[in-house]
């Protein structure tokens, strides 16, 4: 897939664990291991602004696109 989900690294930047994340946005550990994968089909922009302010990043440090394979 050309998206890429940087996620896990931005995490780590921030020195935060996933578990956090999930209770800070609301949202189940499993859902953003999910999104974390990049096995889900779609993001609500709701919860990509959510993650955004709680990691004090845009959107673009999260998601990356590629023509490479």
């Amino acid at each position: 897939m050309p998206i890429t989900i940087n996620l896990d690294k931005v995490l780590a930047d921030r020195e935060m664990k996933s578990k956090e994340l999930a209770e800070i946005i609301g949202i189940t550990t499993a859902n953003l291991s999910i999104l974390k994968s990049g096995k889900a089909k779609a993001v609500r922009f709701s919860t990509l602004e959510a993650i955004c302010k709680a990691l004090d990043c845009q959107p673009g440090n999260i998601l990356e696109y590629s023509t490479e394979k």
